[in-house]
C-alpha cells in the first residue's frame, strides 16, 4: 500500500511541475517599436524610434488579455525576460481613425522552442 501512495505522490508532483508559458524561465523576447507619423491625408511626415511606447505580452494562445506590459526604452527597444518555452503574443497600439476606439493593435506572435534562447521580433511598426 505504501508503494502505491509513493507512486501516486511522485506522479502528481511531476505533473504539477509542467511549465507553461509565462515567467520563470530563461528565455527573452526582444524587439523595437518604430513609429510612422502620418498627416490627415495619409502622407508620411516623420519616422522615429518609439521611446516610452507601451508594449504588451500575452502568455500562451488561449486568451486575449495581456499578462504584462512595459515601456520601451529611449531608443524604442524592449525585452520581456525570464520566459518559459511556449507561444507569446506581443503587441502595441497605433492610432486608427476608422476604429471606434480610436486605436488598434499591431500584433506579432512568436514561439520560444528552447530554454536560454532569445527571440528577436524585429521592428513593431505603429502609426501615429
Amino acid at each position: 500500500m505504501k508503494q502505491v501512495i509513493i507512486i501516486a505522490v511522485t506522479f502528481l508532483s511531476l505533473a504539477a511541475c509542467k511549465k507553461i508559458e509565462g515567467e520563470g524561465g530563461t528565455s527573452v523576447i526582444k524587439g523595437k517599436i518604430h513609429v510612422k507619423n502620418y498627416n490627415p491625408l495619409g502622407t508620411l511626415i516623420s519616422e522615429y524610434d518609439g521611446a516610452k511606447e507601451d508594449v504588451y505580452i500575452i502568455y500562451g494562445d488561449e486568451n486575449n488579455v495581456y499578462d504584462d506590459k512595459m515601456e520601451a526604452s529611449y531608443d524604442g527597444t524592449f525585452e520581456f525576460k525570464y520566459l518559459e518555452k511556449g507561444t507569446y503574443t506581443i503587441f502595441a497600439y497605433e492610432e486608427c481613425a476608422s476604429c471606434d476606439s480610436g486605436d488598434s493593435a499591431v500584433i506579432k506572435t512568436v514561439t520560444i522552442d528552447e530554454k536560454k534562447s532569445t527571440v528577436d521580433i524585429g521592428d513593431l511598426v505603429i502609426r501615429k
